[in-house]
């Protein structure tokens, strides 16, 4: 892939999830994100699919 392949690929991604998706800044104390993210890892999961079920599972309830 080209330099300028790679680039239009970034362009292209950015510009779909700009489209389809919204971000929220999460702040954590030091330390807390390594955490978070050992127990993502140890289920097989990201941060950010972690993140998004336990939000889901919460306003199931």
């Amino acid at each position: 892939m080209s330099e300028s392949q790679g680039k239009a690929s970034t362009r292209a991604k950015n510009k779909y999830n700009a489209a389809n998706y919204e971000r929220i800044a999460l702040v954590v104390p030091k330390g807390k994100k390594a955490k978070i993210k050992a127990y993502a890892d140890s289920k097989g999961e990201s941060i950010n699919g972690f993140v998004n079920k336990a939000i889901d599972k919460a306003m199931e309830e």
